[in-house]
């Protein structure tokens, strides 16, 4: 099937965007053509995307705040026969029920450049720098520390978990070069150990090599290496009692979550001490 997607938002759309990824998710075999249209404010520009939307006719998800701006969406969508959704008016019913007021009408209001705003800032700003084990000086400021042999998904987890505000450092296992002994003096931060399977790892790691025009006939990706690489890192983390999580089936979501889980079971416990 090919489905037209029409995405309105008088914000950044990044909401509108995850519950449409979220929903699409559940559907195979469907071509998706998505029309994305952010900052939409004034009833000049809803009609010049109302016009887009005729030509192109399909489902409509929209957060919009300006009631005559949805009431013209809504109209004009009920005179074409197209549906038009917004996703988040339930929650927000809801919301203004239990707590007895109404949700403020503004646009992107929960982009505001608050402490919490710029504690995300610092995070990705601490994680790039704290990125394969650099600056080890400093890794006691982390919130989270990943360890893992090299392509063990370290960095992209690192950087989804400083999006979601948590200093996160991280430090390639290998075994030619033990970890400073700074790892193992750290209290703060909660170390995580990242593994996966020996064959997954090596499938990986050939494709990288692949990218970069490098031979594929190394150690680096080679049975017997991989496999003492994995053991001597699934060792390092038993000794230590460090948590692990395998990322072999785990997407970099997925893995975050297992993660913040840990960090929160983790404060509960310091908490009830």
């Amino acid at each position: 099937m090919r489905l037209h997607l029409h995405l309105l938002s008088d914000s950044t759309g990044e909401t509108l965007e995850n519950i449409a990824k979220a929903a699409l998710a559940q559907y195979d075999d469907v071509e998706t053509l998505r029309h994305f249209w952010p900052m939409v404010r004034s009833e000049a520009h809803l009609e010049r995307i109302l016009q887009e939307i005729a030509q192109n006719p399909g489902l409509v998800l929209y957060t919009l705040v300006n009631p005559e701006i949805r009431r013209t969406l809504e109209s004009r969508c009920r005179a074409m026969g197209l549906p038009a959704i917004a996703p988040l008016d339930p929650v927000n019913h809801a919301l203004s029920n239990l707590l007895g007021q109404e949700a403020k009408a503004r646009p992107g209001r929960q982009h505001t450049l608050d402490a919490a705003y710029f504690a995300r800032v610092d995070a990705i700003q601490f994680t790039i720098a704290h990125d394969d084990g650099l600056l080890a000086e400093d890794w006691e400021e982390a919130d989270i520390l990943l360890a893992g042999v090299s392509r063990s998904s370290k960095t992209p987890t690192s950087i989804y978990l400083a999006n979601r505000g948590y200093k996160t450092a991280n430090i390639p296992i290998v075994v030619e070069s033990p970890p400073p002994p700074e790892l193992y003096k750290l209290k703060h931060p909660l170390i995580v150990g990242l593994t996966t399977s020996a064959d997954r790892l090596i499938q990986i790691r050939r494709n990288r090599l692949l990218s970069l025009n490098q031979a594929t006939e190394t150690s680096y990706v080679e049975q017997d290496a991989v496999t003492r690489e994995v053991a001597y890192a699934r060792r390092m983390f038993a000794d230590n009692g460090w948590p692990v999580i395998d990322v072999t089936r785990r997407s970099i979501e997925e893995t975050a979550a297992a993660i913040i889980q840990l960090c929160n079971e983790r404060t509960l416990e310091k908490g009830s001490q």
